[in-house]
């Protein structure tokens, strides 16, 4: 799951009007990990974006997890856990939920993100339409994704939709396995990724708000690049299949040491 978020984080697909966006997967993740295991995920894999790719800003990393982690990840959680409550059927409560939590939850993010740059100096009246407005699209297209994911899993391990499942240790190799071919897949495919900018860069280049960008400190693959390879697309798709083996590399860790405590 972790390597599967990051792989698809880096691919911007086109919304509208020159503009892209990327999946945030919170609410699929939520539904599969639990939202506190998702909460840590995320945390994980926007500080290594912003590490290593540069990807987000050293600065505003804290409020990129806050927005994209916190926030998809709890009201994700919530949202998600109303229909079940509500509908008899498990599979069209699933298929409500999936996509109302998906939907919601990134909303509820780029609300929180032009909020945030209100405070920092944007016009509220700007930011809060151009952000909603674009992520209403991105939420659309999350919500479809995340929806199928979830029919996949109900149709062939549903036990790891219960709450907390693959987060407490009971997911099997099988499935982290296939995960991480299913990434390294994703990550193969980011050689298409739109070259538009996203909604938040969009909004900060027509309001003037970009040029308060600062330089990166230092420059290890900037941009889900690697400098000596020559080939863009080659440059891109190996920084990004790099970054997805060493998440996937930094979860199984983690993993194993909290079993090594727990046995402690």
């Amino acid at each position: 799951m972790v390597p599967f978020i990051f792989a698809t984080q880096t691919i911007n697909f086109p919304v509208a009007g020159g503009t892209s966006g990327h999946l945030l997967s919170g609410a699929l993740a939520a539904a599969v990990l639990g939202p506190w295991s998702v909460v840590l995920v995320m945390t994980a894999v926007i500080s290594l974006q912003a590490l290593l790719f540069k990807d987000g800003g050293l600065l505003v990393m804290g409020w990129n997890i806050v927005n994209m982690g916190v926030i998809t990840a709890l009201i994700g959680a919530v949202v998600y856990s109303f229909a079940p409550i509500l509908i008899r059927s498990q599979r069209t409560a699933l298929i409500i939920a999936g996509a109302a939590a998906a939907w919601i939850s990134v909303e509820a993010s780029a609300v929180a993100t032009a909020m945030e740059l209100a405070v920092s100096g944007a016009p509220l009246q700007l930011a809060l339409p151009a952000l909603a407005g674009v992520h209403a699209l991105i939420g659309t297209g999350e919500a479809v994704i995340t929806v199928g994911a979830l029919l996949l899993i109900f149709s062939t391990q549903p036990d790891i939709l219960a709450k907390g499942d693959m987060a407490s240790g009971r997911g099997s190799a099988t499935w982290m396995g296939a995960g991480l071919i299913i990434a390294i897949i994703v990550a193969g495919l980011s050689f298409a990724a739109s070259g538009s900018p996203d909604g938040l860069e969009r909004f900060a280049e027509e309001t003037g708000f970009i040029a308060r960008a600062l330089d990166p400190l230092y420059t290890i693959l900037p941009d889900y690049t690697i400098p000596f390879i020559r080939n863009e697309a080659a440059a891109g798709i190996m920084a990004v299949i790099i970054g997805t083996l060493l998440i996937f590399g930094l979860a199984y860790l983690a993993g194993h040491l909290a079993k090594r405590l727990r046995r402690a």
